[in-house]
């Protein structure tokens, strides 16, 4: 291809609200505009760049025994509402009627289209496992777009959809698909870290996360620094942090002026503040109500959200208002574990289950309570703690630190959650109905050229890996007016294009070289050659664009020495 031929509109602007540096350099360097919120068009480059990456996400799926389909972008409402999460996706669901007034969903998923594909379709063990996905546009009505392709509206994704007879199968099949995408994000170039985390709204026992590994990622994992551990803080855990007990003294109630918070307690007292628990007040929002939930932390612990939403199977959960706390019946900054309203649900942090001397507010204004015994309480434990770095690998002794990463996979044991709310069957060996055991398999496509460029940039640009550069070789004509140039220009063009090597040809008689270079450096193809003032001596200069060296070769060299540096 030659540049005179493309439409590559390049600029030195980046939008306003561009923060990342792929957002920046996506739309600087020609490959995406914007046309709404979170919506982006992929021009010839990013077009060249997204069909790359899903030709690999195809490739290693089929290589693992799955079936491609295509479903419709527009669902019926009516399977969602088969499934319950018409009500408890979210406004993220963007649900629209036609003119005969039926309802709609755009799908952000499509657990239950494939699951209506499948019942009683498959109807005997014997025709299972299968595995089906589909390379397809996607829709998630964001509150927030932002990060260009990171956070989009409207998004390019790979979703599978496992069906099984047993959950072991369901287990191998997890496996299966973990190491098949280990190999997508291998053969993309890209450096990650699969770590476990929360289902979220898909569902489901169990599931990882494959997060690309970015400073500017969005989500916080945590790894440890001995073994392959690592997981979401939203899921991660810890070996418990566990001092020796105090020995076990009456509760007393303790005037504390002013002191509403651990730090405030523990110094006033004189106590470590590891012996303390820390009340959270929230409000947990349900499908069709809400309620006033009170988490219980140790005073050295923070409560982690998702955790706590999880706990009381909540849509979501806010902080509670001071309304909330009046009609509650609760005291800010004094709240305790003894004698608490009835009817407001606690859950209690699972580390503190066999604490039998701590303080806590004694729910009345400046008064607190020592000597408090957990153990003789009738409460539910949960995980609710946010993990800290250097807390201890809950599968080795190694301490646990922070980093940033993209996530741009995520695969779930669904189980039976779907099949079951929508009737979907087969017959076991003993002829009898059992619902579908399913397994659900998304990655990230476009999501995923935005995450090579966060991985791989300099201040310049982008820094293509070599699997995904839109072409593999610039070939710039420093000025394409001289005939001599343009000659030794498109002679290596054409030998590089016959030795199977992706080339764009750089001939434009109406941008300086200044101009091309920046384009170069711009949109990041791996490798320039340069014909200029050092062809007088037959020779021509190779820029290795991520480390920016030159090296002077011969003209008739210079194919051989770039097949030798690609591979």
């Amino acid at each position: 291809m030659k540049f005179s031929n493309m439409f590559i509109p390049t600029t030195k602007e980046a939008p306003k609200d561009a923060t990342l540096p792929s957002h920046q350099f996506l739309v600087r360097g020609g490959f995406v505009n914007q046309v709404g919120a979170g919506i982006y068009n992929f021009m010839p480059l990013g077009k060249i760049v997204l069909e790359k990456i899903r030709a690999v996400v195809k490739e290693e799926m089929d290589n693992a025994g799955a079936n491609e389909v295509q479903m419709g972008f527009v669902t019926p409402t009516s399977l969602w509402e088969e499934s319950g999460r018409a009500s408890t996706m979210g406004p993220e669901l963007l649900k629209f009627r036609d003119r005969k007034n039926t309802s709609f969903v755009l799908s952000p998923t499509n657990e239950e289209a494939l699951v209506d594909m499948v019942n009683n379709r498959i109807t005997s063990y014997k025709e299972l496992p299968i595995n089906l996905y589909q390379i397809n546009t996607k829709f998630r009505d964001e509150a927030r777009p932002r990060f260009g392709l990171m956070r989009g509206r409207e998004f390019l994704m790979k979703d599978a959809y496992s069906f099984h007879s047993t959950h072991e199968d369901l287990v191998r099949e997890f496996n299966l698909m973990e190491k098949t995408y280990k190999k997508v994000y291998e053969r993309l170039g890209l450096e990650f870290r699969i770590v476990e985390a929360d289902s979220g709204a898909i569902g489901g026992s169990g599931s990882k996360e494959f997060m690309i590994l970015a400073n500017s990622g969005e989500d916080t994992i945590a790894v440890c620094d001995s073994c392959d551990y690592g997981a979401n803080v939203e899921a991660a855990t810890r070996k418990p942090n566990k001092k020796e007990a105090l020995e076990t003294k009456e509760i007393q109630k303790i005037h504390t002026p002013n002191c509403k918070t651990i730090e405030e307690v523990s110094n006033f007292l004189n106590i470590d503040a590891y012996y303390s628990i820390k009340a959270v007040i929230k409000k947990a929002i349900y499908e069709n109500s809400s309620e006033v939930v009170v988490f219980f932390v140790r005073g050295t612990d923070e409560l982690e959200e998702t955790k706590a939403c999880n706990a009381v199977e909540a849509l979501e959960i806010l902080d509670a208002t001071p309304e909330d706390l009046q009609s509650a019946n609760l005291v800010a900054g004094y709240c305790g574990i003894i004698d608490l309203p009835k009817d407001i649900k606690v859950i209690v942090d699972s580390e503190l289950k066999d604490d039998n001397n701590v303080v806590c507010g004694a729910n009345e204004q400046e008064y607190h309570l020592t000597g408090v015994d957990l153990t003789s309480l009738d409460l539910t434990f949960k995980d609710l703690i946010l993990v800290q770095e250097g807390d201890t690998c809950p599968h080795c002794d190694g301490k646990l630190s922070y980093t940033k990463g993209i996530e741009a996979g995520h695969i779930f044991q669904l189980g039976t959650k779907y099949s079951s709310a929508m009737n979907a069957t087969f017959l076991d060996a003993n002829g009898k109905a059992q619902p579908f055991i399913m397994g659900c398999y998304g990655i990230g496509v476009s999501r995923l050229v935005a995450a090579v460029i966060e991985q791989n940039h300099d201040e310049k640009g982008c820094i293509w890996t070599k699997p995904t550069a839109p072409f593999m070789v610039d070939v710039i004509v420093s000025n394409a007016k001289k005939e001599d140039e343009l000659e030794v220009g498109e002679k290596i063009y054409n030998s590089l294009k016959e030795n199977q090597i992706e080339t764009i040809l750089d001939d434009r008689k109406n941008a300086r070289f200044g101009f091309k270079m920046g384009d170069f450096e711009l949109i990041g193809f791996p490798y320039a050659v340069v014909i200029g003032k050092k062809l007088k001596d037959g020779m021509v200069e190779i820029i290795d664009r991520k480390t920016l060296e030159k090296i002077d070769v011969s003209i008739d060299e210079v194919v051989s020495k770039l097949i030798e540096l690609i591979n």
